[in-house]
């Protein structure tokens, strides 16, 4: 390779890499387990949605609760369904119906399937929405209190991912004349730089695809909203509901509203039946009726198909409940749009949810080696900036920026951990509670590290605290829930019983690797200059490629 070329690449990877790593480690971290979001759901409410998966959603209590509650005339309502889980989304809307006294009242709840309550969205808040927003920062929405056409913390994660995909690529292209030779290469018995050196570049190279796939798609779902912004004005007249009627994530409908009540309200748990049978195994999404109560009064369903029949079908069914007229019919099985096609494949393609458990636990583990990447990545940067050549103040600067990082990102391990123990002890547990535990106990500890500055100790006692928390998850689960691991699996509950084993598994791990360590030290780096030598470099070196990872190119 160009001498030239390899400096450029290796010097973009290291910036891009070095001012991305902490927020990119919490994404990678919490982003591994979001694609267990519906299990962890499941395991702090107690109640598993295997055991309850043939539980139908209660269209008729529902609607007559709404109706005493709100007083439905005239409204436009919407209910979210999402897989694998028990609750359901519920958006009501402002009455059109002038005579109706609670006319203006409405706003988005949550509806529980199996108690037929209904809460809102703090109260609703699990660990399972904690981690899956904090995969993309969405929590600085929060706490920055200004918006730059678009919320603070999806700002912060579209560009740690742009930068993310920079790192990649350059990363490659840097390993690109040895990427044969050394892909191999693993050297578990040298010394601790040449271990991170390898597990950092082998990882690297084996994840590529996958954290290629995330950084791209990750990029499109993260700035759709401002890739789209754009053509909303331009093409559509600052018009959204078209866009997205176009994009395929609306029904495309008009409603009238005719301000003439109906005898008798439809029972749309008809119609949704009809729509069922129609397509088997398609999992309904979106449920809309428009001007309940009145002649005008419509149903809307969304559908998306069985994955194992088709990847990317999304169905479409309207109906006029006044006629009992179909207005508008699109099967999932039927041919998919390219909109929907690609859609589907981005959403596919991120969240992994079209394998199993077993793709389940793919995801995780390449997302778990993202995080080792990373760490790896400090420490060889670390200790490649740890030499005679370099001032002093930019060496204590160097290991200050760095114990910073590795303090913040490995102490999340077993924070996670005691934020599992601390929901289920304190259940229910609303969304301030989870913020408080968790923000607060990886201030308090990621601070402890910091202060310490032992980047050796902060390696081995957060390995073996998260090891310890870890175990004590189960134990929690079964102390609190009575589910313990063999009655759940007993019971046929096997989500609640895969997330404890997940938990035994990462604590087995997580101990093995302080084993491993703990007898193991990084080289001492020191917060004061080594002694230089007497004698002077000569100036003129030839020029070389660098034999090791963390040095430029030439000098």
């Amino acid at each position: 390779m160009n001498l030239r070329n390899y400096n450029i690449y290796f010097h973009t990877h290291t910036i891009s890499g070095i001012i991305i790593c902490g927020l990119l480690y919490v994404i990678f971290f919490a982003g591994s387990f979001s694609f267990f979001k519906d299990e962890i759901s499941s395991w702090q409410r107690g109640v598993s949605f295997e055991q309850h998966k043939e539980t139908s959603f209660p269209y008729e209590t529902f609607l007559d609760s709404m109706d005493r509650e709100y007083g439905l005339a005239g409204r436009d309502l919407t209910l979210y369904f999402y897989a694998n889980t028990l609750k359901a989304g519920v958006s009501i809307g402002p009455s059109k119906d002038t005579l109706n006294e609670k006319a203006s009242e409405g706003g988005f709840f949550s509806y529980d399937f199996i108690t037929k309550e209904k809460t809102t969205y703090t109260e609703s808040y699990d660990m399972a929405e904690f981690l899956y927003r904090l995969h993309f920062l969405a929590q600085l929405n929060g706490v920055v209190p200004f918006r730059l056409g678009y919320p603070f913390g999806y700002i912060i994660a579209g560009l740690v991912s742009f930068l993310f995909l920079f790192a990649l690529i350059t990363g490659l292209l840097v390993h690109w004349d040895k990427l044969v030779s050394n892909f191999f290469l693993f050297r578990p018995w040298s010394k601790l730089k040449t271990i991170w050196t390898d597990l950092h570049t082998v990882l690297g190279v084996i994840g590529f695809p996958y954290q290629f796939v995330f950084a791209f798609t990750g990029i499109i779902l993260i700035t759709n909203i401002a890739f789209i912004a754009p053509f909303t004005h331009l093409l559509y007249g600052d018009n959204p509901d078209k866009v997205y009627e176009d994009l395929g994530y609306t029904a495309a409908t008009e409603a009238e509203y005719l301000n003439k009540p109906l005898e008798q309200v439809p029972d749309i748990r008809q119609f949704i039946g009809k729509t069922e049978e129609m397509w088997p195994d398609a999992f309904i999404k979106l449920v809309t009726v428009k001007n309940y109560g009145d002649q005008g009064m419509q149903l809307a369903i969304q559908a998306d198909a069985d994955h194992r029949k088709s990847f990317a079908g999304t169905g479409v069914m309207v109906y006029d409940l006044h006629t009992g007229e179909v207005l508008q019919q699109k099967s999932p099985y039927g041919q998919a749009t390219y909109v929907n096609g690609l859609r589907s494949l981005i959403y596919r393609l991120h969240f992994g949810d079209y394998g199993g458990y077993f793709l389940k636990v793919i995801y995780f583990i390449m997302g778990i080696m993202g995080c080792l990447v990373i760490v790896s990545g400090i420490l060889i940067w670390l200790v490649a900036r740890d030499k005679n050549s370099v001032p002093p103040h930019k060496r204590k600067f160097n290991f200050w920026l760095s114990n910073v990082y590795l303090a913040t990102c490995l102490t999340m391990f077993p924070v996670t951990a005691f934020t599992f123990i601390a929901v289920k002890m304190n259940a229910p547990a609303d969304q301030d509670f989870i913020y408080h535990v968790y923000f607060y106990s990886w201030l308090i500890l990621a601070l402890y590290y910091i202060v310490r500055r032992d980047i050796n100790r902060t390696n081995r006692e957060t390995l073996l605290l998260g090891a310890v928390l870890s175990l004590c998850v189960p134990v929690t689960n079964g102390i609190y829930s009575g589910n313990w691991p063999w009655k759940t699996f007993a019971d046929g509950a096997m989500d609640i019983f895969f997330l404890d084993l997940l938990w035994i598994a990462i604590a087995v791990v997580a101990y093995i690797s302080y084993l491993k360590v703990r007898t193991r030290k990084l080289e001492d780096i020191k917060l004061k200059p080594k002694k230089q030598h007497k004698h002077k470099e000569k100036k003129h070196r030839k020029q070389r490629m660098p034999e090791k990872l963390g040095e430029p190119a030439g000098g």
